[in-house]
């Protein structure tokens, strides 16, 4: 199994992950086995949640630069939820 500092795409990393837990959902493994891959399953995640955090933070930073006219989508769609109870 591949190291974290190895995998170069998010999309990679949870394609792993995906099959890590399909193995230990089978019950295949030994007790030794199953161990290995949730640990090398836990790094896996660390790895993801760190891309996750890299790119929410880009997200951050574009959202404050774009403009105080500009409202978040997230209003918008809150707004028009609003209206379309209301009517």
């Amino acid at each position: 199994m591949s190291r974290p500092a190895k995998i170069l795409k998010f999309e990679q990393a949870m394609g792993q992950l995906e099959k890590m837990v399909e193995k230990l959902e089978a019950g295949d493994l030994s007790l030794e086995e199953s161990l290995k891959v949730f640990e090398e399953g836990m790094e896996l995640t660390k790895f993801c949640e760190q891309k996750i955090e890299e790119a929410e933070g880009k997200v951050e930073m574009l959202m404050k630069d774009r403009g105080p006219r500009e409202r978040h989508w997230s209003e918008r769609a809150g707004a028009e939820s609003h209206e379309q109870k209301e009517r």
